[in-house]
């Protein structure tokens, strides 16, 4: 299902929980730094979010985010915005449920910086772009996954360890994890990204005595 298609703006595509869901997980894909042209769903990185979907609890319902633009663009930080609109989406049709981002890339940046909305409980940040000044106070009270291969040569894994200790003084719940051997694409060590990112959603959703209805 795809819906919000048009040209300026920002698209979801849902893959349905199972049964009642018990959490909601937004899918934020790479990107570039600069670039106004529409992000491509053949595109590598809208591509590379797919097998994480596939790894994710049936339970959960999970929005991939197709942003407007395929670039962050400065001060304008395009995905964020476009975050931004999907958390209000999200507040209308499963205001009870927690959410969790997980984003690559640009997409780790923009689900760092979107992690204050009220709804959202908990980020994992797969090889994020990180730049000096980055906020890290609205990572407080929420649980997050910083991971990084450390072969990594278009983002840097020191910024995001330094990230990372800086978002836990802050009063985030803070893990980094270093992933041996693998570089920025998340290929070589490609099930282990997987099996990560299925067990960190499964181990903040809520167990179903617990969970919220939608």
């Amino acid at each position: 299902m795809i819906e919000g298609a048009e040209v300026r703006e920002p698209a979801l595509e849902i893959r349905d929980a199972t049964d009642v869901p018990r959490a909601l997980v937004i899918l934020l894909p790479g990107g570039a730094e600069r670039g106004h042209g529409r992000l491509w769903r053949g595109s590598p990185a809208y591509l590379r979010m797919l097998p994480f979907q596939r790894a994710l609890p049936a339970d959960v319902t999970v929005w991939r985010l197709r942003y407007r633009l395929r670039g962050w663009n400065g001060p304008a930080a395009d995905p964020v915005r476009d975050l931004a609109w999907a958390l209000d989406r999200a507040r209308e049709r499963h205001p009870r449920l927690p959410v969790i981002l997980i984003g690559h890339s640009m997409g780790g940046r923009a689900a760092l910086w979107g992690a204050g909305d009220p709804q959202v409980t908990a980020v994992c940040a797969l090889a994020p772009w990180i730049e000096p000044g980055d906020p890290v106070g609205q990572l407080a009270g929420r649980t997050v996954l910083i991971a990084h291969g450390d072969h990594d040569r278009i983002t840097d894994p020191a910024a995001s360890r330094r990230y990372a200790a800086a978002a836990e003084r802050a009063g985030g719940h803070v893990t980094f994890l270093s992933v041996a051997g693998d570089g920025h694409g998340m290929l070589r060590r490609a099930r282990y990204w997987h099996r990560l990112v299925g067990g960190f959603v499964a181990a903040r959703t809520p167990r179903p005595s617990t969970a919220p209805t939608a």
